[in-house]
């Protein structure tokens, strides 16, 4: 990829700065940013429903069980052949670690939380070392003052891991135990040993860019690598002889990432897990993953993307337009190139889902931050004014919200939410009361430094809708957490259906999903159906009912008597039934 520029043709570079705009955020302040965004939301709550709790049953069953389980991932019986086995593994050796110390829930959360400092590591990195390349620099100016390399690739690196943090779609899923936190940690990574590999062009760093690929092939299938090699023999051509050195060393990068997946295809086909592999239905699985593109895709990627890539998508149009005669240079056609990849493998992609939007975000947020430079301060202001009416008054929402749940006043929002959560008692927890107060005070410090400072550096742009997201979430897992964890934890209904349980030896059957089997099993302490069929004196079936007029549950099933049947008291649709086997 280009990094030079003819000295006799007029520079076309679009950026003219002064040493002063690019002072850099203090270390501390990132430090803090990355805690305040990661912590909340980690502790203090079960798991929920879907995919947080699905794949901690997973994790969790490798934890408690033996090596079969390990290499046939399942959640206490039920096989999860999809996305692959890394992430549950990753997470299984946190539990093994420290599930005796923080209990298995939490335990399996630092995961997550490791998959978001790599994230955020590698965002911050890959723009620095992206950054500080010569086409990237600004225009030198006619009696100096411009900034140096390095301090300006720091500045470009900062708003991008700002831009990353205040991206609304990764918000939720980085905060979950699920294989999607580790996806897009391992995307942007993968994007950092691409940078590394443009400053040095080694067969150490191919190899290293080999590993990143595989473990991507073993966290979310082959479809996202097998898009990403495309995209490096695409990008080939535009770098710099020798193209032959780059596409020998692209070669032992693909072979390094195929021998990944070769070596865990043979410890399958080796152990044979309960007399069976789930590579099989893993490969179907990945097929699954790519198809014709068709309106619904389309529409899908276009209407949830405008608010999941936000504030990322604005910045990232403005800095193609902005770097238009510059394209093809590095810190412009990598992460460009990796968007076009992902958004190819979105519109291909059958399945409505998010994963395929995350994708998307490091580079993106890298992307944009290329943009912060060339904008107008019209456009800085008008973003900042936007930012601080939007998100303040989500904040104050949510202040009134909680005075109201915990005073009666205001008597319509009380309403609504105990109407939401029905039988939920509010509480107030001091320290998280102290920790939000603490925040909000702090935005409108941060508010008042932007607008009355009116700061010089780049990274204002952005630094307040960050900010903003921020400290709504903090506002929500703090204030808001026990009547969320009430809405949406299966712990009390898995403690009530288990007490009917007397029976502990035996199994019990069931059709309830996975996130509903995984609380089960890990609440209620019972065992149920494995790979190996066997009979089961239980049966727990669980449907979806009218709120109104339901049918009256029948008092036998194939046999069995029906011995208990219940309801999450936040979810009156949603129906337990468990039945025993009569003598």
């Amino acid at each position: 990829m280009s990094d030079t520029q003819p000295s006799l043709i007029p520079s076309p570079k679009p950026v003219r700065l002064s040493a002063s705009a690019t002072l850099a955020l203090p270390r501390w302040g990132i430090l803090l940013l990355c805690l305040l965004y990661i912590l909340p939301g980690l502790i203090g709550r079960d798991p929920w429903k879907n995919a947080d709790a699905a794949d901690f049953g997973v994790m969790w069953t490798m934890a408690q069980h033996g090596w079969q389980d390990w290499l046939w991932p399942n959640i206490s019986g039920l096989p999860v052949a999809g996305s692959g086995p890394l992430t549950f593994w990753l997470g299984a050796i946190c539990i093994k670690l420290f599930g005796g110390i923080l209990g298995a829930p939490l335990a399996a959360r630092l995961a997550p939380f490791c998959f978001f400092l790599i994230g955020a590591y590698s965002v911050w990195h890959t723009t620095f070392i992206l950054g500080r390349r010569n086409s990237a620099q600004p225009m030198r100016l006619a009696f100096g003052g411009q900034p140096e390399a390095n301090a300006y690739g720091r500045m470009l690196a900062d708003g991008a891991l700002l831009i990353y943090l205040g991206c609304l779609g990764l918000l939720m899923h980085s905060h979950e135990t699920s294989v999607e936190a580790l996806f897009v940690a391992l995307i942007a990574y993968n994007l950092y040993r691409c940078a590394r590999y443009l400053d040095v062009p080694s067969i150490k760093n191919a190899c290293l860019l080999g590993l990143a690929l595989g473990a991507l092939a073993l966290t979310n299938g082959l479809v996202t690598p097998f898009g990403l090699f495309f995209c490096f023999f695409v990008g080939i051509f535009f770098c710099k002889p020798p193209r032959q050195k780059h596409i020998i060393n692209l070669v032992i990068a693909f072979t390094v990432s195929i021998a990944i997946v070769i070596i865990w295809w043979l410890a399958e086909q080796t152990a044979r897990p309960y007399n069976s592999s789930p590579f099989n239905a893993w490969l179907v699985w990945n097929v699954g993953q790519f198809g014709i593109p068709s309106f619904d895709s389309i529409k899908y990627f276009f209407k949830n993307g405008i608010w999941f890539f936000w504030p990322a998508w604005p910045y990232a149009l403005w800095a193609i337009y902005a770097w238009r005669r510059e394209w093809r240079s590095a810190h412009v056609l990598l992460p460009l190139l990796f968007t076009i990849t992902f958004f190819v493998l979105a519109i291909f992609n059958p399945g409505k889902e998010e994963t395929v939007l995350l994708s998307m975000l490091p580079p993106l947020a890298i992307l944009a931050a290329m943009g912060l430079p060339t904008m107008k301060r019209g456009a800085i202001n008008a973003i900042d004014w936007f930012s601080v009416m939007t998100l303040t008054i989500c904040a104050l929402f949510i202040w009134v919200a909680w005075t109201a749940a915990n005073t009666g006043w205001p008597a319509g929002i009380a309403k609504n939410a105990a109407k939401l959560a029905p039988g939920f008692t509010p509480e107030v927890n001091m320290v998280a009361t102290l920790v939000a107060l603490c925040v909000t005070i702090g935005w409108f410090a941060l508010v008042y430094w932007r607008l009355s400072r009116q700061p010089s550096v780049l990274w204002r742009a952005v630094v307040l809708s960050t900010g903003g997201v921020i400290l709504c979430w903090v506002l929500l897992a703090t204030l808001w957490m026990p009547w969320i964890n009430y809405n949406k934890s299966y712990a009390g209904i898995a403690t009530e259906m288990a007490a009917k349980v007397t029976d502990r030896n035996s199994c019990i059957r069931t059709n309830v999903s996975g996130s509903q089997r995984a609380v089960f099993a890990y609440f209620g302490n019972v065992r149920f159906e494995g790979f190996e069929a066997e009979k089961c004196d239980y049966l727990l079936l669980g449907d979806r009912v009218p709120k109104y007029n339901r049918p009256a549950s029948p008092k036998t099933h194939n046999g069995m008597k029906l011995i208990w049947e219940g309801h999450r008291p936040s979810d009156r649709g949603e129906r337990f039934r468990l039945y025993q086997s009569v003598p």
